[in-house]
């Protein structure tokens, strides 16, 4: 089946991960993505060398996409540029503040000439503000933003394991591109998006921020458990294996008392029978918890909590996650060799079996200077 953006010409000029993410979900959709890198190439392809040689992050997020080197300060390669944008649907950046402007294809100027482009400014805190010019990545951005003061233990704050800033930016930035489409199939007009990364994780803390501004609740960071239901966290089993319960409501407290803890009335206890009084006492609750799980193998409490339909969880690794019986694949293949990666979240009956090959640094210059020559 045709992808549901075949025909549709995006130009990225990307490095690193929020914009690749975003174009990269664009081009597994069908859409015709030309990633414009300088003539080092994107840094991110220099992270590591784990895949066949070549970088993680990099071969994630690039597949499917053509790659054409340019270089803005050279006259010949602005102008192939502009002649690119103007038969794009979509142009997308993620440079430093201010160079796209200062390079001459800055997302104002080109929607001047053509207001049927959709023109997507990514940046690290905005577009307005003192801290507009600042450059930003994920980690930075995770600590300025207050989330990393609530992941972590109580001993210190800790970063989300993976570059959740960018991703989250990236998925943001795919949204409003494809509501973007959708009102152009209306209008016939485009859009100016602006997103940031600060902007992406201001919203993700959302919650804590209307903790704090209305309740004057300091969000405190528990590792593995929750700050306002309990029991929620990790409990080891006799055989040391680490499993993850969450309770949610009372019904599934009384569930978890009759048939894993042998604990029966205990959810008529005061002390326990709500999940306030719970959390008030989160010390003992755990350690009922605890004690029951202590006593039984991994593979009977597994067992006891699925009858009594407990949402739990192995705490995993990523060795686990490579071998997971859950974990759907798809794959694609490099300049090294094939690649196995997740599957993509979404799916849908007639979804590609496989996504599109990485491209070498370069590899659709030419071909791409020939089709807009000028």
């Amino acid at each position: 089946m045709p992808g549901a953006l075949d025909g549709l010409l995006v130009v990225s000029v990307e490095q690193a991960v929020a914009a690749p993410y975003c174009s990269a979900r664009l081009a597994d959709a069908g859409a015709r993505v030309i990633k414009i890198e300088r003539p080092e190439g994107d840094f991110a392809r220099g992270y590591d060398g784990y895949v066949h040689g070549q970088a993680s992050y990099f071969v994630w997020l690039n597949r499917g996409k053509q790659s054409v080197v340019l270089d803005f300060k050279k006259a010949e390669d602005l102008a192939l540029l502009h002649r690119m944008i103007a038969k794009a649907d979509v142009l997308i950046q993620n440079l430093a503040p201010g160079a796209a402007e200062r390079a001459g294809f800055g997302s104002a100027a080109m929607r001047a000439r053509d207001r049927s482009l959709i023109a997507v400014d990514v940046s690290g805190y905005g577009d307005h503000g003192p801290y507009k010019d600042r450059r930003a990545y994920d980690l930075l951005v995770q600590a300025e933003s207050g989330m990393a003061s609530i992941t972590g233990t109580e001993h210190a704050p800790g970063r989300i394991g993976v570059s959740a800033t960018d991703i989250g930016t990236g998925m943001y930035a795919h949204a409003a591109i494809l509501e973007a489409l959708l009102a152009r199939q209306k209008t016939g007009e485009g859009r100016a998006i602006s997103l940031s990364l600060f902007s992406a994780m201001a919203e993700w803390m959302s919650v804590p921020l209307l903790a704090k501004d209305y309740g004057a609740y300091d969000w405190p960071r528990l590792g593995l458990t929750h700050p306002t239901i309990a029991p929620y966290g990790v409990y080891a089993t006799a055989d040391k294996v680490p499993v993850l319960i969450s309770i949610q409501n009372d019904r599934e407290f009384t569930r978890l008392c009759e048939g894993v803890l042998d604990r029966p009335g205990l959810d008529r206890d005061p002390l326990y029978s709500t999940n306030k009084a719970r959390n008030a006492g989160r010390d003992e609750t755990n350690a009922i918890v605890q004690e029951s799980f202590g006593r039984q193998p991994f593979a009977e409490l597994a067992a006891r909590l699925d009858a009594a339909q407990i949402a739990w969880a192995r705490v995993s690794s990523v060795a686990d996650l490579s071998t997971h019986p859950q974990l759907k694949r798809t794959s694609f293949t490099t300049p090294a060799g094939e690649v196995s990666v997740p599957a993509l979240a979404a799916s849908y009956i007639g979804e590609p079996e496989r996504l599109g090959d990485l491209p070498t640094l370069g590899q659709h210059t030419n071909l791409v200077r020939r089709e807009f020559a000028g």
